[in-house]
Parts: structure tokens; C-alpha cells; sequence
């Protein structure tokens, strides 16, 4: 795709269009909680979180010009900003959080956790990450050209008002649909169709489909790259289960055996080896992403050289010195959120924390963004992991004073905070490359960004709360209907650290094979098969159809079909059934 402002391409002139008004900016927060709370709620089922600019631009085509009459590509551009920057809390909150709920059996109280600070963390994560990411955009957009696929997705929808305005029409279709499809699931309790049992087959092959439209959507979604998900369910149950049923010692063999097989050999073998192969691949993720750290840092110090020589005024960025001003606030109020997070917390150790925290956000935002730009695929999730054990690692040395919940609930407060961070930092650069293509400015888009930081926090802690007591019956977060991959695979990392009986060699042999995916220079696959590990074999395989008809579409019907009707409804179908999901909590919480 041919890129404006190219080489030998005459500068683009900014007209008089609307850009950062009050209709962009009130639809984004609107389309922003939907998406939040939708794209919120399938990571807490699958694991692993979707870009929400391109459900929010085909959306603010449908509200701008389809029920306002508005037509300016850049003032959809700002709404899809905000709306992606309220968005950016789900990934960030959901990968983290759920680990508290996850380990209050086993660490009473550490539920108990202020959620005014929690919300203060994240908030306070948001504008540290896009205050230290804003500097790098000429750098990595202008210069490096950085490809982000997914910003170009966004442009071209945004390039295409009439097709903007007729997504959104089959966007509303497909949740209409799912929506439908789940009101029934949840009136008869059919969650999922045993159909292994029907055929006869051995109860370890594990063959039961999670009667899920949404989770087909996802799987649509991520078409081809996705099958290394459900290689890693497929892995387990058709070639390492058949193995252990055979050769096994007595103990494994009869996890094999009857009924509840399936759930015995994930509990004991498959989950283990799959959150150790998520820390692998995490760990693998910054030995292979060390050029991209020494390009990250060549373009600060170029970025900087360029505003020395020319003035920060060419740039169209934001005044570099408000964003220094963002780092040292963002800073500040870390060291006194980490202090004030649990009894007995001493400054000093707030302090170490809240410094390597920051620190942490400046690396990891750099490698996310930088990753992102690269092959669309971003190492969030290992981030987060990595994060945590450093918060832990500092609590643990300074924090003499603090037993094991406080020094979880402190240590998950901030890495939450750093997980909403990084997470802002990628999104801010992919919604940059899409204002480079329709010739937005990036100073309104930074804008917008700090202006879409702050609800999304609000949102995702009162819609974990929700669905953490609507869903106590099957375990809550963490249980069977939210089994919280991420969080889970937290919590269990935050067991091994302060302690407890783990099967450390499950672990290790999974972190081993993470590691060896990670350098195998194959971008996400490792995080992406330790979830097929880890995640029930019901949603893996209904994922999986959803990456088949993804990939028969753009075969036999091509991509403009894919792109103008097969994504609009892939995308409703994770809409739909994700806000009936939240409106039965509701109506279980409230009644």
C-alpha cells in the first residue's frame, strides 16, 4: 500500500476539517466502554486480547456518517484514538488483576485491595507509557517506516466512508446474531457439546465443542496465524495424551481413564507445562528482541538530535517538555501509590519499586511498540509476567516488614499499573501509523490518546468485580466459564516466587520448549501454543474453526469480501454474545 508523505511525495495539506471535536471525542468514549467491556470479557475466556481501532472506526462511521452526517476521515480517526485508548486498559487489567481474585484461598485478603489506588495505577500506567513512546514517533514511523498492519487496516477503513458506514451495518448484523445465539446457551445451559461421547471415542481425545459464536469470531480474526493456538490443544489431546494412556507410569494412566480424564491430565500436566511455556516465551522474547531495544534507543537519541536542530514546533508532536513533565508525575505518584498500597509499605521500598517499575514500562513499551510495528504481534502478556517478578524480586529484599498478601497485593497494584502502560505505548503508535496514512496530526491524536486514558481503568475494575461475583458459583475468575488464562498464569508464576508446591519440573520442561519458540525468530507462537496448553480444549477447538473459515474465505472469496463482510461480522459476533455475557452479570448481581 502506497504510503502519503513518501519519498518524492508533495507534504500533506491539513484543511479546515473538523478533527478533535466534542462529537469524536464523547462517540469515542462510547464506543470505547463497548468495546472495553466486550474485548474485556473474551480475554477473560481466551487469553489473549484484539486491537479495538477497527471495530471503533467502522462504529464511528456508522454513528458520524451514517446517523450525523459527518464525513471527516480525521475526526474518525480521533474517535477510533479514544476509543482504542479506553480500550487499552482491557488487555492491560485483565492479564494482571485476576491474578488477586485467583489467590485469595490460597492468600486471604489480598481481594482486599483499594480500588482507588488500583484505578490510580493504571490511570497514572496509561500516561507514563505514552509519555515515554510520543518521543519515538518520527523515529519509528517516519524514518524506520515500521509497517503496523494493523494501523493500516484502520486507514483503509478509514480512507472508505461508504464502506465505513456499510461495515457497521454487518457489524450490528453479526452481534445481533451471536447475541441471539448466547441468550439461548444461557436459557438451556448448553455451554458446550460433548461430541467425542456421541461418537465413542476415548474420553482423553477430549473432542467437546464450547458453543461459542464469539470465539469463532476471534478465531476469524486472527485467520491463519491463530492455528498455533489450537496446535498447542491439539498437541496435548491427540498426540500427548494417546502417548500417556499407552506408555504412561500407573499415576498418569489413570488421569487417562474415564470421564473426567480430560480435566485430571490438564490440571496436572498440560496447564503446568503451559504456563511454564508462557514465562519461557516471555523470557525469550527480550533475548530476541535486544536489536529492537538498541534500535529503540538509537531512535531516542536521533528523535532528540531532530528537535535540537529543528525546534519542537516541525515535529506536530506534543512539547517534548510535557511529556518529561508526564514521566516525572507518572513517577511520583507510582512511589506514593506503591507506599500507600499496603500497611507497613516503607517509602524506600515504594521507591525501588515504583523506579524499576518505570523503567520497566520505557523497555518493554519500546520492544511492544517496536514489535508491533514489525509483525503485528504484541509480547504483552510476557511483559507483564516479567514485571511482576522484578516487583516482587524489589519487595521481597526492601519490604522485610510485609507478609506474603501484602507484598502480592503491592506488587500486583504496580504491575497492573506497568501492563496498562505498555499496552497504551503499542496502541499509541499503531493509531499513529494510521494518522500518518489519512494525514491526521499527530498532536490531536497524542491528545486524544491522554484524553482516552483515564475511563478505561473505571471500566474494566468494576466489570472484573461484576463478573468475579455473578460467575462464584463455577469459581469465579479462574474458574470454569472465566478461566482467566493470563491472570491465572500470574498467579501461578506469583506462587512459585513467595512460595508454595509447585511441579517445578512441568514448569521447567515448559519453559524450556517457550524459550526455544521464542529464539526461533517465529514472532508470538510460543505464548500462542502454551495457551492451547493451558486453555479447555472446548474453546481451543471452536477458535480453530473460526481460523479455518478465515482461511476457505480468503481463498475462495477473496480479500476485498473478507475485509468488507467477513471481518465486520467476525468482529459483531465478539460484540454480541461479550454484552449479553456482562448484562447476565448484571442482572445476577443485582437480583
Amino acid at each position: 500500500m502506497a504510503e502519503p508523505n513518501g519519498a518524492g511525495s508533495k507534504p500533506i495539506r491539513h484543511g479546515p476539517y473538523p478533527e478533535l471535536t466534542w462529537p469524536a471525542v464523547l462517540i469515542g468514549y462510547l464506543l470505547g466502554a463497548v468495546i472495553a467491556v466486550s474485548i474485556g470479557y473474551a480475554a477473560l475466556i481466551l487469553g489473549f486480547s484484539i486491537e479495538g481501532s477497527e471495530l471503533a472506526a467502522i462504529l464511528g462511521w456508522g454513528i458520524l456518517r451514517g446517523a450525523m452526517g459527518r464525513t471527516s476521515i480525521v475526526e474518525n480517526n480521533i474517535n477510533q484514538t479514544i476509543a482504542s485508548a479506553v480500550n487499552g486498559a482491557s488487555s492491560g487489567m485483565m492479564f494482571s488483576v485476576p491474578a488477586l481474585f485467583i489467590l485469595n484461598d490460597e492468600f486471604p485478603g489480598v481481594t482486599d485491595f483499594s480500588v482507588v489506588l488500583m484505578v490510580f495505577a493504571c490511570i497514572t500506567g496509561g500516561v507514563l507509557g505514552l509519555s515515554f513512546i510520543i518521543p519515538l514517533r518520527k523515529q519509528m514511523i517516519d524514518f524506520n517506516r515500521l509497517a503496523y498492519p494493523g494501523g493500516i487496516a484502520v486507514a483503509s477503513i478509514l480512507k472508505a466512508p461508504g464502506a465505513g458506514l456499510a461495515k457497521s451495518q454487518r457489524l450490528l448484523l453479526g452481534a445481533a446474531v451471536s447475541g441471539a445465539v448466547h441468550i439461548v446457551a444461557l436459557m438451556t445451559h448448553k455451554e458446550s457439546a460433548p461430541v467425542g461421547e456421541w461418537l465413542g471415542l476415548p474420553p482423553f481425545l477430549n473432542v467437546t465443542f464450547y458453543l461459542s459464536i464469539m470465539t469463532i469470531g476471534v478465531g476469524f480474526l486472527s485467520g491463519k496465524g491463530g492455528l498455533w493456538f489450537g496446535a498447542g490443544g491439539f498437541l496435548c489431546y491427540f498426540f500427548l495424551a494417546p502417548i500417556l494412556a499407552q506408555f504412561g507410569d500407573a499415576e498418569v494412566v489413570a488421569m487417562t481413564q474415564g470421564s473426567t480424564a480430560p480435566g485430571a491430565m490438564r490440571g496436572a500436566l498440560f496447564r503446568p507445562a503451559g504456563i511454564g511455556m508462557l514465562i519461557g516465551a516471555a523470557i525469550g522474547s527480550i533475548v530476541f528482541a535486544a536489536p529492537l531495544i538498541l534500535s529503540a534507543i538509537r531512535s531516542m537519541q536521533q528523535a532528540a538530535k531532530q528537535r535540537a536542530e529543528g525546534g519542537e514546533d516541525v515535529t506536530g508532536e506534543m512539547p517534548i517538555k510535557v511529556l518529561y513533565a508526564g514521566v516525572i508525575a507518572g513517577l511520583v505518584a507510582l512511589i506514593v501509590i506503591a507506599a500507600m498500597s499496603v500497611q507497613n509499605m516503607t517509602w524506600g521500598c515504594a521507591a525501588a519499586m515504583a523506579i524499576l517499575g518505570t523503567l520497566w514500562v520505557w523497555v518493554a513499551g519500546v520492544i511492544v511498540s517496536e514489535c508491533l510495528g514489525r509483525t503485528n504481534w504484541s509480547p504483552l502478556s510476557g511483559m507483564t509476567l516479567i514485571a511482576v517478578t522484578i516487583l516482587l524480586i524489589v519487595v521481597g529484599a526492601f519490604g522485610s516488614d510485609l507478609d506474603k498478601s501484602q507484598m502480592i497485593v503491592s506488587s500486583v497494584i504496580l504491575g497492573a499499573a506497568i501492563c496498562v502502560a505498555i499496552s497504551q505505548a503499542g496502541d499509541m503508535m499503531l493509531d499513529l501509523k494510521s494518522g500518518y496514512l489519512v494525514g491526521a496530526r499527530p498532536r490531536m491524536q497524542q491528545i486524544a490518546q491522554f484524553l482516552g486514558t483515564w475511563i478505561g481503568p473505571i471500566i474494566i475494575i468494576g466489570l472484573i468485580f461484576m463478573l468475579d461475583k455473578a460467575n462464584a458459583a463455577t469459581g469465579g475468575l479462574g474458574g470454569e466459564k472465566l478461566p482467566a488464562p493470563q491472570g491465572t498464569a500470574l498467579a501461578e508464576m506469583i506462587r512459585g516466587i513467595v512460595g508454595g508446591d509447585i511441579p517445578e519440573y512441568r514448569y521447567l520442561a515448559g519453559g524450556v520448549l517457550g524459550l526455544l519458540f521464542a529464539l526461533s525468530g517465529l514472532g508470538g507462537i510460543g505464548v500462542l501454543v502454551g495457551l492451547g496448553f493451558y486453555m479447555p480444549f472446548d474453546i481451543v477447538l471452536t477458535y480453530t474453526i473460526g481460523n479455518f473459515l478465515r482461511m476457505w474465505a480468503d481463498k475462495s472469496r477473496g480479500r476485498a469480501w473478507v475485509e468488507d463482510v467477513g471481518i465486520p461480522i467476525a468482529a459483531g459476533l465478539i460484540v454480541g454474545e461479550a454484552l449479553i455475557g456482562v448484562i447476565n452479570a448484571m442482572i445476577k448481581v443485582l437480583l
